[in-house]
Formats: structure tokens, C-alpha cells, sequence
């Protein structure tokens, strides 16, 4: 039978009312006052709450090989633990190694998320260029409903993108109708900066920081935002950490260029003193890049949501425990990158976005899962609470207050980033495809019932990058 949310009061990006939420075949059915629905119907309590899209992280790394691991979270296990934080969908990456077809490495990652607990689908990387990875790029789009791709600036002789992958690609993606996403930082840069480090002994976590500095990601960010901008494509730039890849785009942003930024949960609220704790295992569980940064770039994040530059909040989730981020004792460079929060991430933004009054409740919702849904192209399917919309749905009690903590989370590492934050605003109630997978500490997840969700090419901004190319499009003159 269905499930009827009763009493609460919807909050979607665009305005909040008070209503009735029916939910029956996986779908919104109706949303109004005073429902009337059929004898059976499973009844949801939100009285004193609020009902909301579930949550979609746009940026998670679940089972990921990588620098010599896997990451210990696989697809059931993360997506579970999303339920117990109010995501119900999660954007993952299939990163090919070099030389490897990307069509090889889309259903090896198809293989591995088979038992995903909630819905997910995938953005993919381009590592390397040839015409095989041109073809590939069509095939996904038009076959697989991939609409975006990724492009890491770093990790030098490994996945690195140089200026030729990146025009090659982004060319392609436009031609597609797919959205270009960038891991912005100098990988040069990060390299010879990692080698001057080690040399000078500096071989500890506090290392990381120092090799990765703002200046890095913001030279990166700035590069691929003209790149797009000369080929008139719109871009994505993930996990913005620092005030000098914001301002990058906040001009580009101002000069009317198509560009989306996205900022982590962690990198709002965790600053770089962790990188400088005595114990080794606490330093090197906040290893991942970009690093967090000194408090000033933090507040800047903030703004930059505050003032619509910053569209999605996500957690690049990729977590290793500490027996795995001890590879790197006596060289940071090997410390395997990578945090936790796909479970955590909407209570920290409610708790310190909208509690602090940095935040609207329907600015965190557009934050939290619209707006990521409207760039990647599920919208209203995903991000709205309207009747047709898939039944996607979080009970969220503001009053709730919780201390997040390793030894009490379901994500599947050791430590916690946030271990001792006291929040309050939680999700209290989860439903996925119209059926409840979390109630009040009660996770009832099902391995294998998640979805793969096709994304269609050319969401709604190409039309106008449709128009202005045609307006700017170059004329021979005519002698």
C-alpha cells in the first residue's frame, strides 16, 4: 500500500505550504490538505516538521580503486547510510585508468553498484584522449543517459587532464549536449610542490595542505572556466574550497558565462588545523583534496552560496580507514585522499546554514537537492515534492539534535570529520521510491533496490548556449 506524510509543512526551493504528501507506485500521487486515501495506507506522522525532496549528493566516490586501495564504502552501504541523513540519491563517478575504454570502466562501475540501496547514476571521467574515448563520450550520452563528465586538473601521472584533454573533451561535450565537470587544481603545480616538501623533511600530513595551496585550485578553476568560455560551453566546478576558485567564478559568473560551482559539507565548517594535530592517524583521516582550508576561505563559501554562485552542496564521499591512510606514514603524497559525509551532509548544512540564518530552509533545499537535480537534468523528477515527482522524500524535524559521531554513524569508516558537532535539525523520517528506509534511528535499507537513473542530454541552459552561439558565431569577411 502507499504512504501518506501527513501534517507537515512541504518546503520545496521555491516556497513552503502546508500539505498532505501521498505517495503510491513510487511516485508523488497528490499533495494537498485533507487527503483522502485508500483503507491501508501506511500513515508518516510529520506534525511540528517539515517535508522536503530527499536529498541528492551530486559528488560521491562509493568502492572507488584508489592510490593503491579501494575505498571502503561500497554502493549498499553508502547509499544506506545517505537514508539515515535524508539523501536518497547520489551522482557516483566511473573513473577509467588510463587507456582503459570508458564503456569498460561505465559497466564495470554498473556491475559494482547492482546493490545500491537508493537511486544513483554516474558522472564519467575523461583520463586520457583518442578517437575511442570520442566515440565513448557519444555512446554514454546517447545510450547509457550519462550527461556529464569529469576532468581531474590533478594527480599527475595518473589521471591528470592536461589542455588537450580538456579543449578535446569539453568540444565533445558540447557537441552532446553534456555538462563538463573539473577537479580544479594545478596537478604540475601539486607535484613539484610535493617533491620540494619531502625534500625539506616535511613528510607528515601538515604537508598536504602546503602542497595543494589556494592559489592552485584557483589558477585551475580559472583555466577551465576560459577554456569553456572560449568554446562556449558551460562547466561544473566540484568541490570549491577556497575564496580564490569562488572569485573565479563569480567573475565568470557576472560576465554572463554558464558556470555551476559545488562546495562540500566539510569544507564549510572543518578548517587545516586538523592537518596539524599531533596524532598522525586523526591528521590523516582528513586527507583529501582540495585540503580544507584556513577559516577566512570559509566564510567566503558561505557568501558564495548566500549569493547563488555556489549552486550544490555535496561530500565527495570516499572513504579509508586508518589502517589504509597509514600507507602514507613518512610521505603524505601517499596517504590515500579521501573522506566520509553522505550521511552527515544535510544535517551540518541545516545546522549551520539555515540555524544560523546563513540559509533559508528553501535555499538549503535548493542547495541540498534542487538545484543539483535542475543542472543535472532530473528535474522535476528529482529535488520538488509536486504530484508526478518521483517519491523521494525526508520528514525533517528541526527540534532534533544528535552529536555525530564514528561510533554511532552507519557510514562504513572508522572516523567521522565532524566527530563531537553537536546539531540540531534532523532527518527524522526517509522514503525512498515511495516506500520508508529510515524512521527514527530505524534503518530498514534493501540491498539491490536502488535504481540506475538515466539523465537526458541538453538540460534547459542549452537552448540559451544554443542562442548565443548562433548569435556570436564568427563571419568571414568578405573582400
Amino acid at each position: 500500500m502507499g504512504v501518506l506524510v501527513r501534517g507537515g509543512r512541504v518546503v520545496n526551493a521555491d516556497r513552503t505550504f502546508r500539505a498532505d504528501v501521498y505517495c503510491d507506485d513510487g511516485l508523488i500521487q497528490a499533495v494537498g490538505e485533507g487527503l483522502e486515501v485508500p483503507q491501508g495506507t501506511e500513515v508518516v506522522d510529520a506534525g511540528g516538521a517539515f517535508v522536503m525532496p530527499g536529498g541528492i549528493d551530486p559528488h560521491t566516490h562509493m568502492e572507488l580503486p584508489f592510490m593503491g586501495t579501494v575505498a571502503t564504502e561500497d554502493f549498499y552501504s553508502g547509499t544506506a547510510a545517505g537514508f539515515a541523513g535524508g539523501t536518497t540519491m547520489i551522482i557516483d563517478f566511473v573513473i577509467p585508468n588510463p587507456q582503459q575504454r570508458l564503456l569498460d570502466a561505465y559497466r564495470q562501475w554498473r556491475g559494482w553498484a547492482e546493490k545500491a540501496a537508493g537511486d544513483y547514476s554516474f558522472h564519467v571521467a575523461v583520463t586520457w584522449w583518442d578517437d575511442s574515448v570520442h566515440a565513448d563520450m557519444g555512446t554514454l550520452v546517447t545510450q547509457c543517459g550519462v550527461n556529464s563528465f569529469k576532468h581531474f586538473m590533478a594527480y599527475k601521472n595518473a589521471i591528470m587532464a592536461d589542455d588537450e584533454v580538456l579543449v578535446n573533451s569539453f568540444s565533445r561535450a558540447l557537441e552532446l549536449g553534456a555538462i563538463p565537470t573539473v577537479h580544479a587544481e594545478n596537478g604540475e603545480l601539486v607535484f613539484q610542490l610535493q617533491k620540494k616538501l619531502l625534500a625539506k623533511g616535511i613528510a607528515g600530513p601538515e604537508g598536504h595542505p602546503l602542497s595543494r595551496p589556494a592559489a592552485v585550485e584557483g589558477e585551475a578553476a580559472n583555466r577551465a572556466i576560459q577554456i569553456a568560455n572560449v568554446l562556449g560551453v558551460p562547466v561544473y566546478i566540484v568541490h570549491v574550497s577556497c575564496k580564490d576558485s569562488l572569485d573565479a567564478i563569480t567573475r565568470a559568473r557576472n560576465a554572463g558565462q554558464r558556470v555551476y560551482g559545488e562546495v562540500l559539507a566539510g569544507h564549510l565548517v572543518v578548517d587545516d588545523s586538523v592537518y596539524r594535530h599531533p596524532d598522525f592517524d586523526f591528521a590523516a583521516a582528513h586527507v583529501m583534496s582540495p585540503p580544507f582550508r584556513p577559516k577566512e576561505h570559509q566564510e567566503a563559501l558561505w557568501h558564495g552560496l548566500q549569493s547563488g554562485n555556489l549552486q550544490t552542496t555535496a561530500t565527495d564521499h570516499c572513504c579509508f580507514c586508518t589502517e589504509q591512510k597509514a600507507m602514507g606514514k613518512g610521505d603524505f603524497s601517499k596517504i590515500p585522499n579521501g573522506t566520509g559525509g553522505v550521511e552527515d551532509r544535510m544535517t551540518v548544512l541545516w545546522h549551520h546554514g539555515v540555524n544560523s540564518g546563513r540559509l533559508t530552509m528553501n535555499e538549503f533545499v535548493a542547495a541540498t537537492s534542487a538545484n543539483a537535480a535542475k543542472i543535472f537534468n532530473l528535474y522535476p523528477r528529482k529535488g520538488l515534492v509536486a504530484v508526478g515527482s518521483d517519491a523521494d522524500l525526508v520528514v525533517w524535524d528541526p527540534k532534533a539534535s544528535k552529536t555525530i559521531s564514528a561510533k554511532t554513524q552507519h557510514q562504513k569508516v572508522d572516523l567521522n570529520i565532524f566527530e563531537g558537532m553537536a546539531v540540531e535539525g534532523l532527518a527524522v523520517t526517509t522514503i525512498s521510491q515511495g516506500r520508508i528506509v529510515y524512521d527514527k534511528g530505524d534503518l530498514r535499507a534493501v540491498k539491490g533496490a536502488g535504481r540506475y537513473i538515466d539523465r537526458p542530454a541538453f538540460p534547459t541552459v542549452y537552448e540559451a548556449v544554443r542562442k548565443t552561439a548562433e548569435r556570436t558565431a564568427p563571419k568571414a569577411v568578405e573582400r
